[in-house]
């Protein structure tokens, strides 16, 4: 750290030490929110540090407060942009679910998928089921049905191609 860095590092731990109380308490004031208030001052000091100048002693708070001044008008611009942009997101219509069409299409989907399980023997829908939806490997499917793992592979081969024709495409 040369000369210059470590005296403007002692002016400002100086401008923080004599003045960071009031600072916040106005602030707190502008604000009636202590934790805004504490991130605004936060953001106060490090906007001096950037600007890498201290001002004069006897110009301290009156500076301070035409920083903390501007970056309020900030914060209240920003607010008042993410409040009318929130305002318009909730008058838009947004669907809460699919449409009928889409609801029409899953049924009928699941309802052929319902009919090609059931076509299968009770060993390839429960090996499928066990390894597609709980996601256990083979060996633990043999070991819970008490058959060998070459049996597990061919019922879920079995169930697969069953279902086969009814996936969709995850790329549409």
């Amino acid at each position: 750290m040369d000369n210059g860095t470590f005296a403007l590092a002692k002016q400002l731990e100086r401008l923080y030490i004599d003045h960071h109380s009031w600072l916040s308490s106005l602030l707190r004031r502008k604000l009636g929110n202590p934790s805004d208030a504490a991130d605004l001052a936060h953001d106060i000091y490090l906007n001096l540090i950037k600007k890498g100048r201290m001002p004069a002693p006897d110009d301290c708070r009156c500076y301070l407060t035409q920083i903390a001044k501007g970056m309020l008008i900030d914060l209240y611009r920003r607010r008042r942009l993410e409040a009318n942009h929130l305002e318009r997101l909730r008058q838009q219509e947004v669907p809460l679910g699919p449409c009928e069409e889409t609801r029409a299409m899953a049924l009928q989907t699941l309802t052929q998928l319902s009919a090609a399980m059931d076509a299968q023997s009770a060993k390839a829908r429960q090996a499928l089921l066990l390894h597609r939806l709980s996601g256990m490997g083979q060996r633990e499917i043999a070991a819970q049905m008490q058959c060998s793992v070459s049996s597990v592979e061919k019922y879920i081969a079995s169930g697969l191609r069953a279902c086969t024709p009814f996936a969709t495409d995850p790329a549409a």
